[in-house]
C-alpha cells in the first residue's frame, strides 16, 4: 500500500472515523491495538505507513475486518444495477447484496408480461414463503387453480408448496419482494444484465 494511493487515504478516515464513533481517543485505541498513540497518530494522519501487522492490531481493536477496512470504494458497492430477463418480463434489482437474516433476499421486480388469458402458465414450487408488495399497477398471482389480483398497496405471502406464478395485469407492475433461498433461486435466475 502506497501512502499516496486513493485507498491509503479511505483505509486512513475509515480508522480515525470508527474510532470516532466508538467514542474513542487516541489514548484509548492505542491501548487495545498494542501500538503507542503517537504512532496512531501519524498512521491517522498519513505521516507513517501502516504495516499489515498494524492494520490487522487496528481492525480487531475497532471490532471490524481486516477485508472491512481495506474494502475498496467504488461504485458498484452503492448502485444497484437492473438484471433484465427478457424471456420471463421482468427487470430485477436485487437490493440485499448478502443473504439476509434466515437467507432472504429483497428484490423490486418490474413485470411487463402479461399473464395468459384462458391459457396455461408454468407454476412452480419449492420450500419456504414468499412475500411481496406491490408498488405499482396490479399483479396476477397464480396460486395453484387461483388466479388473485395484487393491487398497490396490497401485499401477499403464501405457501411456494403450492404451484404459483407472478405476472403483470392491464400493463406494467412493480413489486418488492422478499425470497427465501429456495424463492430466490426460483424466481431470480437466469437472469441476463442489461
Amino acid at each position: 500500500m502506497t501512502q499516496d494511493s486513493d485507498l491509503d487515504v479511505v483505509v486512513r478516515k475509515r480508522i480515525k472515523g470508527l474510532r470516532a464513533a466508538l467514542g474513542w481517543s487516541l489514548d484509548d485505541l492505542a491501548a487495545r491495538c498494542y501500538l503507542s498513540s503517537s504512532t496512531l497518530s501519524r498512521i491517522e494522519t498519513g505521516h507513517r505507513r501502516i504495516g499489515l501487522d498494524q492494520l490487522t492490531s487496528i481492525a480487531r481493536a475497532l471490532g471490524t475486518t481486516l477485508d472491512q477496512l481495506v474494502e475498496s470504494p467504488n461504485d458498484e458497492d452503492v448502485v444497484i444495477k437492473p438484471q433484465r430477463d427478457v424471456a420471463r418480463g421482468r427487470i430485477t434489482w436485487v437490493l440485499s447484496r448478502e443473504p439476509g437474516p434466515h437467507g432472504f433476499t429483497v428484490c423490486k421486480m418490474r413485470l411487463t408480461k402479461a399473464g395468459p388469458r384462458g391459457g396455461d402458465v408454468e407454476l412452480k414450487v419449492h420450500p419456504g414463503k414468499d412475500w411481496f408488495t406491490v408498488l405499482s399497477g396490479t399483479t396476477m398471482l397464480f396460486l395453484g387453480d387461483r388466479t388473485i389480483l395484487v393491487e398497490a398497496g396490497q401485499a401477499a405471502e403464501f405457501s411456494t408448496m403450492i404451484p404459483h406464478a407472478f405476472a403483470a395485469h392491464g400493463g406494467p407492475t412493480e413489486v418488492l419482494g422478499i425470497f427465501d433461498h429456495d424463492g430466490q433461486r426460483t424466481h431470480l435466475h437466469p437472469l441476463r444484465k442489461i
